[in-house]
């Protein structure tokens, strides 16, 4: 994946737990989260892979996503998914209809 062209404390933090710890979780399930920016403590990111239109999407950014971005960055508000579930081809869960 392409590194983002962040800068920043908080971005590189972000960006570290990240490749460190939530890419290789969701690799499991054929899936990634790239960051794609960070301001004023709000860090907008986007799923791809197994992940987009997955149906435990939320699960998975409630639950494991966010807590630990916020654990290892407190600096951190609010994490966004910017990701369009909808053209998801190949999601790990297909959503409920």
């Amino acid at each position: 994946l392409p590194k983002p062209q962040l800068s920043g404390p908080i971005a590189e933090k972000v960006q570290r737990v990240i490749e460190e710890q939530i890419n290789p979780a969701l690799a499991m399930h054929g899936g990634y989260v790239h960051l794609i920016d960070v301001k004023d403590g709000v860090v907008y990111i986007e799923l791809g892979g197994g992940c987009r239109g997955c149906g435990m999407v939320d699960v998975t950014l409630k639950q494991g996503i966010e807590v630990m971005i916020r654990e290892n960055v407190p600096e951190v508000t609010q994490i966004l998914d910017t990701t369009d579930h909808a053209s998801g081809t190949n999601p790990y869960y297909q959503p409920s209809k």
